[in-house]
């Protein structure tokens, strides 16, 4: 069946040698539909970003751009606004008729760590087509903070799919009528379910956070160890309105509360670039699960937003992305918050789990 393969089919794969790796795999890798990816052991500082090329190695490419390599063994600091690549401990041989995508892990993207997947033969980012055999890599560039990495961090996730099962917009709608996806707010569907800026807190006028621009080490192993007032500035307003500076990343929340099945999976994608100068979500995998537990239905989605060339005016309700709804090949054998515990399960405006 088409759709999306979840954690069994995964674990097929990996049994199977697939999926290989240079260590053991651990059981919390495996997600209800993606499977974590693993730094390795050394990373190489660039001078710019680069894609392999068609027929063209990762290996064969890093003299023309490698600056120095760094052992991540004992730990060790990625500077912010530097460019670094990271062989991955997995390996993969894609089966016919399975292509995979990869986004960065929710607490990746709200630390604006952006983190892509490249590949030997690639000409995009993120993309693995069917038959892709060979070794993964990790791009890793921190925009805000600098980070303190390890060897088996986990910074990126791969979902693997079968064919398309993407969700048009009637199907989207009748599954709405079925399950309801959203909480309070109408469903907007359009190219997907809409997500609005939520900049009316329902108690206080907190509405999001600002970067600080020098900040100290963020060591992502921390969890609650920061004061969130060293790093980040504390946004408020009365009028539902808030205007982004260039070059300066944000945490805001979605005014929608949404909630995945368990039968499909989602991914959020950026609303059309000329709606303003800012782009939304570095994060973008949603898990069958997500928004449906003891706490209710419906979860709202966190997000990532840094602005471009000109300062922008944001007000509240405004339309800032959407979820793209896919099917799975089968349901997954654990949930997402319901039998996997998780930081970001019944969220709602919500730093990175470092911070406290």
């Amino acid at each position: 069946m088409n759709g999306v393969l979840p954690d069994r089919q995964i674990r097929a794969m990996i049994d199977g040698g697939a999926i290989a790796a240079d260590h053991p795999f651990i059981p919390e890798q495996i997600q209800p539909a993606s499977l974590d990816l693993r730094l390795g052991h050394k990373a190489y500082r660039l001078r710019a970003s680069f894609l392999a090329g068609r027929d063209r190695r990762i290996a064969d490419r890093l003299a023309d751009f490698q600056m120095h390599q760094m052992d991540l063994s004992d730990g060790a600091v990625l500077e912010r606004g530097c460019v670094y690549l990271v062989p991955l401990m997995e390996r993969i041989t894609l089966p016919k008729g399975v292509q995979a995508v990869a986004n960065a892990k929710s607490s990746t993207g709200r630390l604006d760590l952006l983190t892509r997947l490249v590949t030997d033969d690639g000409t995009e980012f993120d993309r693995l087509p069917e038959g892709y055999d060979g070794p993964l890599y990790a791009e890793i560039c921190p925009r805000s903070f600098s980070v303190l990495v390890r060897p088996g961090m986990r910074l990126n996730q791969l979902r693997l799919r079968q064919g398309q099962a993407v969700l048009d917009d009637s199907d989207l709608a009748a599954l709405h009528a079925d399950q309801p996806l959203t909480g309070d707010t109408p469903a907007l569907i359009d190219q997907g379910l809409g997500f609005s800026v939520d900049l009316r807190a329902a108690t206080g006028d907190l509405v999001g956070y600002r970067a600080r621009p020098h900040s100290g080490v963020v060591d992502l192993d921390r969890i609650g160890a920061y004061d969130a007032r060293d790093f980040w500035d504390e946004l408020r307003t009365s009028d539902g309105r808030l205007i982004l500076d260039p070059g300066a990343f944000y945490i805001l929340v979605s005014r929608e509360s949404v909630a995945i099945p368990a039968d499909y999976a989602a991914e959020m994608a950026p609303y059309l670039a000329m709606v303003g100068e800012f782009r939304v979500h570095y994060a973008g995998f949603f898990d069958p699960g997500f928004g449906i537990g003891h706490q209710g239905r419906g979860a709202r989605g966190v997000l990532e937003v840094r602005c471009h060339e000109a300062p922008f005016v944001l007000e509240h309700g405004q339309v800032v992305g959407r979820l793209i709804y896919e099917r799975m090949a089968a349901r997954p054998d654990r949930l997402y918050g319901q039998d996997i515990a998780s930081n970001y399960q019944g969220q709602g405006l919500k730093l990175a789990k470092q911070f406290r």
